[in-house]
């Protein structure tokens, strides 16, 4: 893919290069050029889902998610640059999907394990002295199931192919076999044995001064040029209602459901068609 022609393709480029990094291009031959099997058929719901624009709220509702878990948290905010670099951190992130959910197996692998490299190395304690390893899996699976759930909520409201019940279902099922990937141990398979293992995490959940920082900076204080803030706050303003309510009231975001349903809806649905009408699709997903 070469730069496209037309504001579309400009403003386009420029979007893709924000999410993918300097060497998305690359990456995006790479992931979709390299030949052999891959962890995932053409028709599994992984590749409906993280081939969509939603995972641009859906992205930024995980992350909200996952800050109200302190270990996670303090882990991010003692071993993560996303201050200072949150787009490297972001494209890293984006680079592991793509590979984990249409690379080849090699690849998907490989990235995988890097990511296990990474984890292992990061350790310490909260301000409370309470230990914390980010290979840890019980921690792991806060994180992945976080993820699961937003992506696919996300999914679901604003994508442009909503999964039944049965693809519901399966997508869990596809995010699990990256998950047994990552070391986590006996991850959910199903939406219900999701949304009762999110459920189980209640209790160690709470907000601290890290969650309150990363919370702003995700919803008030993001690293954009000013005419980019307008769309972006209403994508933040539709990531925070797809949160389950209990978290929101953890992270003192209100519910306001009339007005979520009349404004945050559809311009949260407006942006996301804007997305996906600027960004390319994968070439895996054009038939």
């Amino acid at each position: 893919m070469g730069p496209r022609p037309g504001l579309r393709g400009r403003l386009g480029d420029a979007l893709f290069r924000g999410v993918a990094g300097p060497g998305g291009l690359e990456s995006r031959r790479r992931v979709h050029g390299t030949p052999g099997p891959r962890w995932f058929a053409a028709d599994r719901p992984i590749r409906v889902v993280h081939g969509d624009a939603s995972m641009f709220p859906g992205g930024l509702s995980a992350l909200l998610l996952q800050s109200l878990h302190p270990l996670a948290m303090t882990a991010v905010a003692d071993h993560s640059d996303y201050r200072n670099d949150p787009w490297g951190r972001l494209a890293r992130t984006s680079t592991f999907l793509a590979y984990t959910t249409y690379g080849a197996a090699d690849d998907a692998q490989r990235a995988v394990d890097r990511v296990r490299a990474v984890h292992e190395n990061i350790r310490g304690r909260t301000a409370e002295g309470e230990p914390y390893h980010a290979a840890d899996p019980h921690l792991l699976a806060w994180v992945h199931c976080a993820e699961a759930y937003c992506f696919l909520t996300a999914h679901q409201c604003y994508g442009k192919r909503p999964l039944d019940a049965a693809g519901r279902d399966a997508y869990v099922a596809d995010m699990a076999r990256v998950a047994t990937a990552l070391g986590i141990a006996d991850p959910p398979t199903t939406l219900a044995e999701l949304h009762d293992r999110l459920d189980s995490y209640r209790p160690e959940l709470r907000i601290t001064p890290q969650t309150r920082e990363a919370v702003h900076y995700i919803l008030l204080r993001p690293p954009l040029p000013a005419p980019v803030l307008p769309p972006y706050l209403f994508l933040g303003a539709a990531a925070v209602s797809l949160l389950p309510d209990w978290s929101r009231e953890q992270l003192h975001l209100p519910v306001l459901p009339r007005t979520e349903r009349w404004c945050v809806g559809p311009a949260g649905a407006a942006v996301t068609a804007l997305i996906r009408w600027l960004l390319p699709p994968s070439p895996q997903l054009r038939a």
